[in-house]
């Protein structure tokens, strides 16, 4: 028996047993989501606005971005003025002013919202755009992460993302810079 097979042998004969894995605890959030969430994303530098219609969002719009260049909208209920299909290549987005995205859960805990790839169209445009605006139904709030994994499939569409506010950074100088590396804003609007 040379060495190798010899410690191969030792290997397999002291293996321990399979053991089953731990229970997952529950982390119940009974707080209130909408406003648990609301202050989450203030405090990560974004803005929640409660929306009775997509005609409130389409009022922001007129309000905030009426002479922006480049809008695109992934929403079929509000509408840009850049068809994202037209971008073979990501980098064609660099000059997006404003990304409307819809996003598919939102976490109260932390304000983070999943944005799985299929509603992305580009995986860049969350990053590359000076603002963003997600449009998530408040029945798609949960109170924390633990909730949120067991909902997702992370190995179904290949890639996802947490946004949780506008890009942030604090490593010059200790001074919270936003809009650093991506969006300078990130308003979401909670619809019914």
């Amino acid at each position: 028996m040379t060495s190798k097979e010899s410690i191969l042998a030792a290997i397999q004969a002291n293996k321990p047993d399979l053991l089953p894995l731990p229970e997952q605890p529950e982390f119940p959030y009974d707080n209130n989501l909408t406003e648990q969430f609301r202050q989450s994303l203030a405090l990560n530098g974004g803005e929640a606005r409660e929306a009775k219609s997509f005609n409130d969002v389409t009022d922001y719009l007129e309000t905030h971005f009426r002479n922006s260049q480049m809008i695109v909208s992934l929403s079929e209920k509000v509408s840009g003025n850049f068809d994202v299909n037209m971008a073979d290549d990501p980098r064609e987005l660099e000059h997006v002013e404003l990304a409307i995205l819809e996003g598919e859960w939102g976490v109260a805990e932390n304000a983070a919202i999943w944005l799985p790839e299929e509603k992305l169209h580009h995986r860049a445009l969350p990053f590359i755009a000076q603002h963003l605006i997600v449009l998530l139904k408040k029945d798609r709030l949960l109170g924390n992460m633990h909730e949120v994994y067991t909902r997702i499939n992370v190995e179904g569409p290949g890639y996802g993302v947490f946004i949780a506010g506008p890009s942030k950074t604090a490593d010059i100088e200790q001074s919270l810079v936003i809009g650093a590396h991506g969006p300078r804003s990130m308003t979401v609007f909670l619809m019914d």
